[in-house]
């Protein structure tokens, strides 16, 4: 155990050494050594092992998402690391999920704001639930529901820009669910997720949360910066509506568009390429 721990501290070391400008000849490069971690806490098995390998992880990424390189930088071939950067580097997410057997497995997730000359980073930490996000709310950063965030585009509605995100939450077991929020940040630099937003009927919501059975396998993605495309879903029979974990697509697709200054769905609608 005493030497797991001395090369841990040592890696991190080197790696920070790093991210500050310290490329000495010998040392591991950041990367490298996010890469060993991350393959280690997948084949480690004890609760108190992969809680100490995430801490060193989160050590490495404290560091990096506070350094200059941070938005123009991306770590390569990392399988468990998301990272999402818009397409003018304005905002940066990082994300991945500890799993635990005897405790909450736990989902991280930084995001890395540019709206001056300094970076803003925020630090978020949920954990795993049963129960879906709830789309009647906005959400701060200390009661994050939690999830890993795989897409993102801006939408500008006057002055201001607000940010869709594309996520995905494996907090029960029979049920995966897939998440359309919105992320914006107040004058006092404190972040929101969430807006009322979402005209579904005569239901406005504040986000919109997919879910059905975890064995099957939808798609939910950006059309265009104004259009988010994803599968329709239903249950298997008519006597099972509204138990979540029987719901699986039907092979039609719905979408929200944004039109007049809202999300509106629509319902059965044709993804073909017009071209």
């Amino acid at each position: 155990m005493k030497r797991t721990v001395f090369i841990l501290i040592f890696l991190i070391g080197s790696s920070v050494a790093f991210l500050h400008g310290s490329t000495s000849t010998g040392r591991p490069d950041t990367a490298a050594v996010l890469e060993k971690l991350f393959r280690r806490l997948a084949g480690s098995t004890a609760d108190s092992l992969r809680i100490r390998i995430n801490d060193s992880i989160m050590v490495i990424i404290d560091s990096y998402a506070e350094s200059d390189s941070v938005m123009r930088h991306k770590f390569e071939n990392i399988r468990f690391l998301g990272q999402i950067t818009s397409p003018d580097s304005k905002l940066k997410i990082i994300t991945w999920n500890l799993l635990l057997s005897g405790l909450k497995s736990r989902y991280y997730c930084y995001f890395i704001n540019r709206s001056g000359k300094t970076n803003k980073v925020y630090k978020l930490t949920g954990m795993y639930r049963e129960e879906p996000a709830r789309t009647d709310t906005a959400y701060t950063q200390d009661n994050w529901y939690g999830a890993l965030y795989y897409d993102l585009r801006p939408v500008r509605q006057g002055n201001q820009i607000y940010w869709m995100l594309l996520g995905i939450d494996y907090g029960n077991p029979v049920i995966t669910r897939k998440i359309i929020d919105v992320l914006s940040f107040n004058p006092d630099n404190s972040l929101i997720l969430g807006k009322k937003w979402f005209e579904t009927g005569k239901e406005t919501k504040y986000r919109e949360v997919l879910e059905y059975n975890s064995s099957a396998v939808i798609t939910l993605r950006f059309l265009s910066d104004k259009s988010i495309v994803f599968d329709h879903l239903v249950s298997v029979s008519p006597d099972l509506k509204g138990k979540k974990e029987y719901y699986g697509p039907d092979y039609s697709y719905d979408s929200f568009n944004f039109e007049k200054g809202s999300w509106k769905l629509k319902i059965n609608i044709d993804v073909r390429n017009k071209e």
